[in-house]
């Protein structure tokens, strides 16, 4: 099933209509997506990132999960599936996938599905509107940078510090210092380094055009994502996985913070759910470059509101009324998005030569 979630699209499978070996599967994948080829003209990707998804879906064994699901990142221009990082657009649509496939029994007027990110090994959960049993993808909610209105979709993001390292902070400061610059290295939803657009020479409000324009400055933005993931202590690889990277700012636009978050190596056109979840932790977290620039409204401390390329996204975050050596205990925090399938079918992919 082609579906988009949030701001990305790209195909569901069950996981049983897959190979179990994982390099089988993975040449199954680049074949179905046309890659490695920079229009991915003979597959199903749409020639950037963010069509380039797949996500496999599974029923869950576990007595508190009803599906688990594999999220991969399928390079356009190379020979590579990425299972390192996970999606939180891609996210939005596993709730209605298992419910139209049959994995989760439908409630009425909304469903809760319980899910595992093997990625992370963390636990979501996702409120699905279903009147009357079944899934509609019809409603008034607008997602910025997604044209129309759609059903809202809800996901709950159980415990979701420390996906990769077990800490918020990985490694252990709420600032470090990168090529003379200072960051903040996060690890909420999914490991992020932030830097300040004032220490690029960035106002943090261009235009993803111009930030893709700037070949000196997308080569620095990549040489402190790769500096920053030694510090985390993740894999260190040129243009892959984790840690991902987002330039900051304060707001313009009546938002908590702005944001321009990269995909690697070209901006993202909105923003990603889980590098959205993970600032508005850094807006909460004592002294971290983030919570130096954040406009919190006292109303509603907890909603943080992000300026992004394509307008705002919100998030809310439920924190513990202790710390643990002033770092805050975020237990849950929640996004609200959609989603919905774009066909459902076969898709034919050459026999490998």
């Amino acid at each position: 099933m082609l579906m988009r979630g949030g701001s990305s699209k790209g195909l569901f499978f069950l996981a049983e209509s897959l190979p179990d070996d994982t390099t089988a599967r993975d040449r199954l994948l680049l074949a179905a997506m046309g890659s490695p080829d920079l229009r991915q003209i003979d597959g199903m990707g749409g020639g950037n990132d963010l069509s380039s998804k797949v996500v496999i879906v599974a029923p869950s064994r576990r007595p508190d999960v009803d599906v688990e699901y594999l999220f991969a990142q399928v390079s356009v221009a190379r020979d590579l599936v990425d299972v390192l990082p996970n999606s939180g657009n891609m996210l939005a649509a596993v709730g209605p996938f298992a419910l139209e496939r049959g994995l989760v029994k439908a409630s009425s007027p909304v469903t809760r599905v319980r899910i595992l990110n093997i990625n992370s090994g963390k636990q979501v959960e996702a409120i699905v509107q279903t009147p009357g049993g079944k899934v509609t993808y019809e409603g008034s909610f607008h997602l910025d940078g997604v044209p129309g209105s759609s059903a809202p979709v809800t996901l709950n993001f159980l415990d979701p510090a420390g996906t990769r390292t077990g800490r918020l902070l990985p490694t252990g400061n709420a600032q470090d210092v990168i090529d003379g610059l200072p960051v903040t290295c996060m690890d909420f939803a999914i490991p992020i380094v932030f830097v300040k657009a004032v220490s690029l020479g960035k106002t943090g409000h261009e235009s993803k055009e111009e930030l893709d324009g700037d070949a000196d400055f997308l080569q620095r933005l990549e040489s402190i994502r790769v500096a920053a993931a030694t510090l985390m202590r993740l894999e260190v690889s040129p243009d892959r996985g984790v840690p991902k990277i987002a330039m900051i700012a304060a707001p313009r636009n009546g938002g908590s913070i702005a944001s321009r978050y990269f995909v690697p190596s070209s901006c993202h056109p909105v923003h990603a759910a889980t590098g959205a979840l993970a600032l508005a932790a850094a807006c909460h977290t004592p002294d971290t470059v983030a919570e130096e620039l954040a406009e919190i409204d006292e109303n509603t401390p907890y909603r943080i509101v992000i300026e992004h390329p394509s307008g705002q996204m919100a998030c809310d975050l439920h924190i513990a009324q202790h710390a643990i050596h002033d770092v805050p205990v975020i237990d849950s925090a929640s996004i609200v998005t959609s989603a919905r399938p774009l066909l459902s079918g076969e898709v034919y992919v050459r026999t490998a030569t």
